[in-house]
């Protein structure tokens, strides 16, 4: 008997996630459930006709409707949030009593945390609630976690990673697979990391660094944002030096972006502009969202690098760990989709297999991380590691 899957949001990555769970889940029905009911049946229509078998099926909700939402989540063996992040907490309460186990793709730290704290009620309720399930936070830290178990004893992790333009095109050379408050988000404020074996805050924009990929990506900026470690600093401190994340893009986009920063155009609080109070946020988000918002005729890549410092079989060691993927043109999923949707459907699919410890656990716990490089790898992504004694 095969198992019944939910999406809760039929957007880019959602839909990604529901097909991933459709082609590999063992899945005798995908439900996809979206306020919007054209959305949802959009989503399915989708997923139908590029699994060739009416699996996927539309559902309409609204998550702020508790008792509805429960009645949608009722009998999923798993499923995945993919609505905006101040929605999870909601629906992690409404999947502990709907007895579903769940994982969405996170977004805020403080909500992950208040979701964990659910662990109790989903270990009695018998299921996996399992926050921060995307490219990064997600996909990177399942490849750290891989990273390390290939040392016999890891010390230091390194993570860099960024969603690019496959054809850059100035003057912002760089295209949006996703909600641009997403982006704005990661963008502003601080982020925490293991320095020393200790937590230490770093604001965003900092620590700006050059790092080479291989072709056709070639040299690309690096520098600090917030919540791409999310709780990981916390789980490994005792146990690692260091861990951390910049996210990388190419060459001028630090500056352009520090500018903005600069300028206030990252905050939120109202200003009075000629007698009327504006976000300066929201009149980024106007001015520049229609500039790089990606097109039909986009195609983007996504890299990510881990290294792993520590000792193998008594000697120094580095693990290195490289992944680049980009724009399917057989199911015109972009790559973004691909490293967000696919590492969530991943975990609901182990969920739903009982490959994941019961409670509300982090992602760098309750995923195995060779297990995950053997799914990635299933799928065709261009996972590629190696070993070397220092």
């Amino acid at each position: 008997m095969g198992k019944r899957y939910g999406v809760v949001g039929g957007g880019r990555q959602g839909t990604a996630a529901a097909y991933d769970m459709a082609v590999w889940g063992d899945a005798d029905a995908v439900i996809i459930a979206d306020k919007d009911l054209d959305a949802a049946q959009r989503s399915a229509e989708r997923v139908n006709m590029l699994v060739g078998r009416p699996v996927a099926q539309a559902e309409q909700v609204d998550v702020t409707d508790e008792r509805a939402l429960v009645s949608v989540l009722t009998g999923l063996d798993a499923f995945l949030s993919a609505v905006p992040y101040y929605f999870n907490l909601d629906i992690a309460k409404a999947a502990v009593k709907a007895r579903a186990s769940m994982c969405d793709l996170g977004g805020n730290t403080e909500i992950v945390r208040s979701e964990l704290a659910l662990d109790e009620q989903a270990e009695r309720a018998g299921i996996s609630i399992v926050p921060d399930c995307g490219q990064v936070p997600g996909m990177g830290t399942s490849l750290c976690v891989y990273a390390m178990s290939l040392l016999d004893k890891p010390e230091e992790v390194f993570l860099w990673d960024g969603g690019l333009d496959s054809n850059p095109r100035p003057p912002f050379n760089y295209i949006l697979t996703f909600n641009i408050a997403g982006l704005t988000n990661e963008y502003y404020g601080s982020t925490t990391f293991i320095r020393d074996g200790k937590l230490v805050e770093v604001p965003t924009f900092q620590e700006y660094e050059e790092i080479d990929f291989p072709p056709p990506v070639g040299r690309l900026e690096a520098f600090t944002t917030a919540g791409g470690t999310s709780t990981a600093p916390w789980t490994f401190l005792g146990k690692l030096k260091t861990y951390q994340n910049k996210t990388v893009r190419y060459k001028g986009h630090f500056a352009q972006w520090r500018a903005f920063l600069d300028l206030g155009l990252l905050e939120e609080e109202p200003i009075e502009v000629q007698g009327v109070k504006v976000s300066p946020r929201q009149v980024l988000h106007t001015l520049l969202e229609p500039k790089i918002l990606a097109t039909p005729e986009d195609r983007d890549l996504v890299v990510i690098r881990v290294k792993c410092l520590g000792e193998k079989d008594g000697r120094r060691a580095e693990v290195q760990l490289d992944l680049m993927d980009f724009y399917d043109e057989k199911t015109h999923f972009t790559a973004m989709e691909r490293t967000t949707g696919w590492h969530a459907s991943i975990v609901a699919i182990m969920m739903a297999h009982g490959e994941t410890p019961k409670g509300a656990k982090p992602v760098e716990i309750a995923v195995d991380g060779p297990r995950f490089a053997e799914e990635m790898r299933k799928r065709g992504f261009d996972l590629r590691e190696s070993i070397r004694y220092t």
